[in-house]
């Protein structure tokens, strides 16, 4: 997990990088989790994960933007559409009150995890962009 955060309630992944460590710089290795920042940098972190070539990223379904178009729609094996919103939890593991305020999607990149996105009990929609 090249973004996890310097205090997180569990491990997402075996390996992980936080904003100290500058996860966009170093070498990432197998497949890859990724809930990048929101905003101007997810671009930025989509484009290594496609070039990477094996992972999934939690980012919003804003299937008009540009950042979409070029990071998603065009290099993607797999999203899933997320039913409803999702929640995210406090660094100490209790669930937040907010939701993230859009709908959210599972990007797959590679074939090993668009088969984990397929075979998930996650509830939403898959397409092959």
């Amino acid at each position: 997990d090249p973004c996890s955060p310097v205090v997180r309630p569990w491990d997402t992944a075996e390996n992980h990088y936080s904003i100290k460590d500058n996860g966009l710089m170093l070498p990432w290795n197998g497949r890859i989790w990724l809930n990048p920042p929101y905003g101007k940098q997810t671009q930025i972190w989509l484009n290594r994960l496609a070039a990477h070539g094996t992972g999934t990223a939690l980012i919003f379904a804003r299937t008009e933007t540009e950042m979409f178009f070029r990071e998603v729609w065009g290099r993607a094996d797999m999203i899933l559409f997320l039913r409803g919103r999702i929640r995210f939890h406090h660094v100490d593991g209790s669930l937040g009150e907010y939701t993230g305020g859009d709908p959210s999607c599972l990007v797959a990149y590679g074939a090993l995890d668009k088969a984990h996105l397929m075979d998930s009990k996650l509830k939403g929609k898959r397409i092959e962009p």
